[in-house]
């Protein structure tokens, strides 16, 4: 019983994950950019409630990592996001057979496990409009329900949030 909970467990903690994939020139120098702002004409792919949820989260962390909003940035920030509806194709097979001499026959049944899986996938770009164009870039996929509370939302911003700046800026090798 203590396997089957412990299974449980893990298996709910790496459905949740967020993956982040990420993407730099490697010539920039991440020091000259302490100021930032996001695109006026964004097509972001989210509610405007979700919009002002990510855009006050991404503030808030970029403010503990000592960068500045402001009219005149150093780059600009584009956001765009899809979402994925996929559909969860496992299943559990039973299945009977008999035969004798030359007549044989099987039936087989497939049960569906879980549902279908939603998941957004989430491009925040950092631009720099007067000299090297995008210079950083973040792909993340990670679940979501639709049906969340606005909490839910706010929350599941954050850990996406935190995770995407988790590696900005790119460490030197």
């Amino acid at each position: 019983m203590k396997n089957l909970k412990f299974l449980l467990i893990a298996l709910i903690l790496t459905s949740c994950g967020t993956k982040v994939n990420y993407d730099y020139e490697k010539a920039t120098d991440f020091n000259n950019y302490k100021t930032y702002n996001y695109f006026d004409d964004m097509k972001t792919g989210l509610s405007e409630l979700d919009l002002k949820r990510l855009i006050r989260t991404m503030d808030t962390k970029l403010e503990t990592m000592g960068l500045v909003r402001s009219d005149n940035p150093d780059f600009y920030i584009d956001i765009q996001s899809q979402e994925i509806q996929s559909r969860n194709n496992s299943n559990v097979g039973i299945g009977l057979g008999g035969g004798g001499g030359n007549v044989g026959g099987g039936v087989s049944v497939g049960l569906p496990i879980g549902g279908n899986k939603n998941t957004r996938e989430l491009v925040i770009e950092f631009v720099d409009d007067t000299k090297t164009g995008m210079f950083w870039q973040a792909i993340s996929e990670s679940s979501y329900s639709p049906n969340a509370t606005p909490e839910k939302r706010e929350e599941q911003f954050k850990i996406v949030v935190d995770k995407v700046f988790s590696n900005y800026p790119p460490k030197s090798k």
